[in-house]
């Protein structure tokens, strides 16, 4: 099957982008790195009156660096944070994450901001940067605004993106020299989307542990302050947490995802 017919734009910078997209309304629809919606739009699962192509805005394929932070572009490949051509504010993670999304093909092209505007629920990047505490940051009509990564998506394929809005870029706070990271996730094979997602976060001088269960039935399940993690839970609590996370009323569910944050607390660094 092809796509059905659709009016393309390439667009110079975030302004022109955000004025067509407002311009077409509901008919309009971004493109970055095209790895989700090409296959949509073969399969006519979305068909956009207008496709507004963002690679070629400069803007979104650059990164910044502070003291504190690292601002990727929406454009920013997986491969860009794989092959470490981009910081890691992470201290690894973040390439360890990027090196394990699909297959190479797909990370060459694929971008960060793809990802998360898509809202996959077993994607990675909405999981990971929800426990990295990330800020995402959107254009539109209305000037610019900033969302936590953890309130970004909203549901299934559902987000807080406005119509006319584009999101500009991610910004991923610095962990410290003693951060420690754990991430785990379940495919039944290589280079598929993953049926579990965990996730911790202990920097402690920053004062921060965190935790994620991902690949759920909606938005990522985030534990703002999972201390109580680190003194390595039984089974019964690491369940209870899975209930959190709306898995309650699947025990196949419920054991996949408990056991996937165990294994990421395990990968911890002692």
């Amino acid at each position: 099957m092809k796509a059905a017919p659709f009016d393309y734009a390439r667009p110079r910078d975030v302004g022109e982008a955000v004025k067509l997209l407002a311009g077409a309304g509901e008919g309009g629809k971004p493109m970055a790195g095209s790895q989700s919606l090409g296959p949509m739009l073969n399969l006519r699962l979305v068909q956009p009156a207008l496709i507004v192509d963002l690679r070629g805005i400069e803007e979104l394929r650059a990164t910044s660096e502070t003291t504190d932070a690292v601002v990727f572009g929406a454009c920013v490949t997986h491969a860009d944070i794989e092959d470490a051509r981009v910081p890691d504010p992470a201290r690894g993670l973040m390439r360890e994450v990027a090196s394990n999304i699909a297959y190479r093909a797909v990370r060459n092209r694929g971008t960060i901001g793809g990802s998360l505007s898509h809202a996959d629920p077993a994607a990675d990047w909405p999981s990971a940067l929800a426990l990295l505490g990330a800020t995402v940051i959107l254009e539109g009509p209305g000037g610019r605004r900033e969302v936590p990564a953890e309130k970004f998506v909203t549901g299934v394929f559902e987000t807080v993106l406005r119509t006319g809005e584009v999101l500009v870029g991610v910004r991923v706070p610095k962990v410290s020299r003693r951060a420690r990271t754990g991430y785990w996730k379940f495919c039944r094979k290589p280079g598929e989307f993953p049926q579990a997602i965990g996730g911790v976060l202990d920097d402690p001088e920053r004062g921060t542990v965190r935790a994620v269960i991902g690949a759920t039935r909606g938005p990522p399940h985030v534990l703002g302050d999972a201390r109580a993690l680190l003194s390595r839970p039984g089974d019964a609590a690491l369940l209870a947490l899975a209930d959190a996370a709306a898995l309650a009323d699947d025990a196949y569910d419920r054991q996949l995802h408990a056991v996937a944050l165990r294994r990421a607390l395990e990968r911890l660094p002692a």
